[in-house]
C-alpha cells in the first residue's frame, strides 16, 4: 500500500493574466488531498472518492475510452496518462480523501491529480522528481477541463511559495515561510473554465483594454514578489488592491467577494482582492490584525478558512 498527498493553494497575484502567458505568485496551504493505492490481482482500476459521492467505480484494462464519471476524472485520467508514459498494466484499487471540498476553490482537482501521479511514482518505482511530477499532472489537468495555467499543479507539486509562469515555464520557490493571509469564502461555488473563456471573449471584444490590464497586473506580481521577499506586508498589502481594482474591471469580481473584500479593508487590513478565478470562491486579506477581521469578515457574512501559506508540497505518508 503506498498512501500520497498534495496541498492546496491560494493564487496571491497575477489572477487570470497567467493564463496569458504572464507570472503569478502561488501558495501551498495546509489543506491537503490524500490518495491511497493498492495492486489487485483484478485487471481493472477501483476507485473510491466518498468526498465526491463515488463509492465504487471500476475502469477495466486497458484504458479505451469508456465514459468516467467526473468525481473520479482526475485520478483516472492521472492513472492513464501515468500507465501510458511508462507502459504500466498493474491493476489497482484507490481511495482518496480531501481536507478541504473542492467547494473552496483551494485547488482540490490539482491536489489530489499531483497526490495520484506522487503515489503511482512511488508504486512503481519510479520516483519521479518535482518537475516530472508537474508535467505529468498538468498534462492530466488539461486532458480533463481543457484549460489551466498550472499554477495550482506547481503549488501541489513543489509546496512553499512560488513565482511561476504560465505552463511551468518558470517555478521559483520564493524565501518566506508564513505570510500574513486571511481567507473569507463568499460561499458561492466558481466555475474557473466558465469564467476563463468569459474573459477570453472580453479580450477579443476589448483586445487594448484586457491586455493593458494583463500587463498592469503582471507589474503588480513583480512588485508583490520583491515585497514578500523583503516581509514588507503593507505594500504586499496596497499591491493586492490594485490587482484587485484590475481584477474587477475585467468582470471577474461579484457582490460577495466585494462585500467580503470591503469589510476586511474598513477594519484595517492592509489590503484585500478576490484569489483565483473570482465570481466567488475565496478572498484573502493581508493583516497582522487577524482578531479585528475574521471579526469582520464574519459579519459580513463570509466563511473564515483557517490556512498556514508554505507548507509542503507533494508527498509520501505513514498512517
Amino acid at each position: 500500500m503506498v498512501k500520497a498527498s498534495a496541498p492546496g493553494k491560494l493564487l496571491l497575484c497575477g489572477d487570470h493574466a497567467v493564463v496569458h502567458g504572464n507570472p503569478c505568485i502561488v501558495t501551498a496551504v495546509d489543506h491537503r488531498a490524500f490518495v491511497t493505492l493498492r495492486n489487485i490481482e483484478e485487471n481493472s482500476i477501483s476507485v473510491r472518492a466518498p468526498d465526491t459521492g463515488i463509492e465504487n467505480f471500476s475502469y477495466p484494462l486497458p484504458f479505451n475510452g469508456l465514459s468516467i464519471p467526473k468525481g473520479v476524472s482526475f485520478v483516472l485520467q492521472a492513472v492513464r496518462n501515468f500507465y501510458d508514459k511508462y507502459d504500466i498494466k498493474q491493476g489497482l484499487r484507490i481511495e482518496t480523501a480531501s481536507e478541504f471540498p473542492s467547494s473552496l476553490g483551494l485547488g482540490s482537482s490539482s491536489a489530489i491529480t499531483v497526490a495520484t501521479i506522487k503515489a503511482l511514482s512511488e508504486n512503481f518505482g519510479m520516483k519521479l522528481s518535482n518537475r516530472e511530477i508537474f508535467d505529468l499532472s498538468y498534462k492530466t489537468v488539461l486532458d480533463v477541463q481543457g484549460v489551466g495555467s498550472g499554477f495550482d499543479v506547481a503549488a501541489a507539486a513543489y509546496g512553499g511559495t512560488l513565482f511561476y509562469f504560465t505552463g511551468g515555464k518558470i517555478i521559483e520557490p520564493l524565501s518566506v515561510s508564513k505570510i500574513p493571509i486571511i481567507v473569507g469564502y463568499t460561499g458561492r461555488k466558481a466555475d474557473t473554465p466558465t469564467i476563463i473563456h468569459q474573459v477570453e471573449e472580453k479580450m477579443k471584444t476589448y483586445p487594448e483594454f484586457v491586455l493593458s490590464s494583463f500587463n498592469l497586473i503582471s507589474k503588480t506580481v513583480l512588485d508583490a514578489k520583491k515585497s514578500i521577499e523583503n516581509h514588507d506586508w503593507k505594500s504586499l498589502g496596497e499591491l493586492f488592491n490594485f490587482d484587485h481594482g484590475l481584477l474587477s474591471g475585467l468582470g471577474v469580481s461579484c457582490a460577495e467577494l466585494e462585500k467580503l473584500i470591503f469589510a476586511a479593508r474598513n477594519a484595517g487590513a492592509y489590503g484585500a482582492k478576490l484569489s483565483g478565478a473570482g465570481c466567488g470562491d475565496c478572498m484573502i486579506a493581508v493583516t497582522e490584525d487577524t482578531e479585528n477581521i475574521v471579526t469582520a469578515l464574519d459579519s459580513a457574512g463570509g466563511k473564515v478558512i483557517p490556512v498556514r501559506t508554505g507548507v509542503s508540497g507533494a508527498r509520501i505518508d505513514q498512517d
